[in-house]
């Protein structure tokens, strides 16, 4: 069975790759990719620099979790995980996945507004119903770490 000494610098790895690719998204790649549409459907240019802005600020409440959880992962290495410090990090989970949900929600109404087939309504419904049930699942994770929390430092008061 892996250890926590041998997951935690996987997933580090993991995390800063994932960070790497995240940035060259937010900068080259989605404004590239919103220019490009406004040039072959100008009757859409107008949509270049809110979607731009939305994807950009989308791509940043990801990074804002990745960070968190290497936060997080520090805590679990130092073991103090189960300490006050700990909930801080993962409210700035719980802060940029609302943050995620409420862009999402903008897209889609003006989706919903706009589409002329339900195929991407129903795309952006789903991804935005997957991100509302992340978020509740990281607030329940929350209570439990919470209450762990608690449970801990009367258990230390006790020794």
């Amino acid at each position: 069975m892996l250890t926590t000494r041998r997951v935690v610098p996987l997933l580090r790895a993991g995390l800063v790759a994932l960070f790497a690719v995240l940035v060259v998204f937010q900068v080259l790649s989605l404004p590239g990719q919103f220019r490009s549409m406004a040039e072959q459907e100008p009757d859409l240019a107008y949509l270049r620099w809110p979607l731009t802005i939305g994807a950009v600020l989308g791509v940043l409440c990801v990074q804002v979790v990745l960070v968190c959880t290497w936060r997080l992962l520090t805590l679990v290495q130092r073991d103090r995980i189960f300490t006050p410090a700990s909930l801080g990090w993962v409210d700035g989970i719980v802060y940029a996945v609302a943050g995620a949900e409420l862009l999402l929600l903008a897209l889609l109404a003006f989706v919903g507004a706009t589409a002329d087939d339900p195929g991407v309504l129903l795309l952006v419904l789903l991804v935005a119903t997957g991100v509302a049930v992340l978020g509740l699942v990281v607030v329940v994770m929350r209570s439990l770490l919470k209450e762990a929390t608690t449970l801990r430092s009367d258990l230390d008061e006790v020794i």
